[in-house]
Parts: C-alpha cells; structure tokens; sequence
C-alpha cells in the first residue's frame, strides 16, 4: 500500500486587455501517493486520479484557470519515498496545489509512527514553501492492529494538519471501508478498493480540495 487562447481586436486599444482576459490560466496540480492512487489492479482511468482529472476538465473554475494532473504516485510507497522524491517533483513540476496520499505502507510494515509523522511534516512544509496549496489525505488501519495503535496512527495525520495549517481529508476510504459489506468494495487483497469505489474516494477528496482551486 498520474490548456491557451488570445483575441486580436485589430485597430483597437482593447487587444491587450482582450487577450489578457481571455487567456487561460493554466496550473498544476500533483498527487504524491502509494498504490491506492496509482490505479493498483486497475484499469488504466479507473483510478480516484484520473477520475479528478476528468472533474477538473469540466469544472468551470474563475478567471478560466484549469489544472494540468501529474499523479506521481508510486505502488508501494512509504512517507520516506515520498519525502526523498518530492524535491525534484516540486522543482519539475511548481505545482499550485499539491495532495500527499502517502501512510499507509508505513502501517503495513510496522514502520516508527515518529518517523512517519517526521516524513509527512517535511513533506508539507516542503510543499508549502515551494507555493504550493498542500491537502493531506488521512489513512486508518483495520481493528486487527489495535485500538491504540489505530488511533495513533489516524492521528497523525490530523496533528500534521493542524500544525501546518493545511488541508486534510480525514480518510480516503470513508464511505465504504466502514460499511458491513466492505469486502465487496475491495479487490481480492482486501486493501486495495475496486474501481465502483473510486469515486467515492474522489467524493472524499473533492469537497476539500474545491476551495484550494
């Protein structure tokens, strides 16, 4: 556990301020994640990210701004991953807005929750001095791992939020990974979700992450 347009007004004073409003504003939007966001088991589009893209195409956003999706997430992936990849992505890319999905691997492999918490802070602050609007996606782990390692580790990534002052969806799987059918909304692994919930992961991220567009 991946748009520009000016009009002349020949003759006229206006051209430069006609074309000023009329140009688009094109900006860059990356997601930092492990398999739940890289299409794991999927086909290709399936995915929560390919499905934002879409949203994004036909949202009518102000002043004609769009977002270019650069989904850089990586299927197994951890917080120290992502924390070593992100500099060159920031320098690549300059995102405006800039989503970690990233946690979750480090619960699987038992990984020091202190180190995690450490990764995810570096992460956000590192987004946040690049310019980039950060939203953190939260992540919780089944009850097998115990009620206080469980809150703990949920808790990172609201304490990380609160303290950096940024944007956090609670947890990405909300919606389904609760439901008393949850093992039909799952692939056969039972942590990666099939592609019907996809779009509920986006419906937890959207809410959040339209007021940072």
């Amino acid at each position: 556990m991946a748009l520009h347009c000016s009009v002349c007004i020949a003759g006229s004073g206006l051209a430069g301020l006609a074309s000023a409003q009329t140009k688009t504003d094109e900006r860059t939007l990356v997601v930092l994640g492990d398999s739940l966001s890289a299409e794991y088991g999927l086909s290709r589009g399936q995915g929560w990210v390919a499905l934002l893209e879409q949203r994004l195409a036909e949202q009518k956003l102000p002043q004609g701004r769009r977002y270019r999706v650069i989904n850089a997430s990586i299927s197994g992936d951890t917080t120290a991953g992502g924390r070593a990849r992100l500099a060159t992505l920031l320098k690549l890319h300059q995102p405006a807005v800039l989503i970690i999905e990233l946690g979750g691997n480090d619960a699987l492999r038992g990984l020091p929750l202190a180190n995690s918490r450490e990764n995810l802070l570096a992460m956000v602050r590192a987004g946040k001095a690049a310019g980039a609007k950060v939203q953190l996606l939260g992540m919780q782990v089944p009850p097998n791992y115990g009620a206080s390692y469980g809150r703990e580790f949920a808790g990172l990534f609201s304490e990380v939020a609160k303290a950096e002052k940024v944007a956090l969806t609670p947890f990405l799987l909300a919606g389904f990974a609760e439901r008393p059918d949850a093992q039909d909304w799952f692939q056969a692994d039972r942590i990666h979700p099939l592609a019907k919930a996809h779009p509920l992961m986006l419906d937890q991220v959207w809410p959040v992450l339209k007021p940072l567009l």
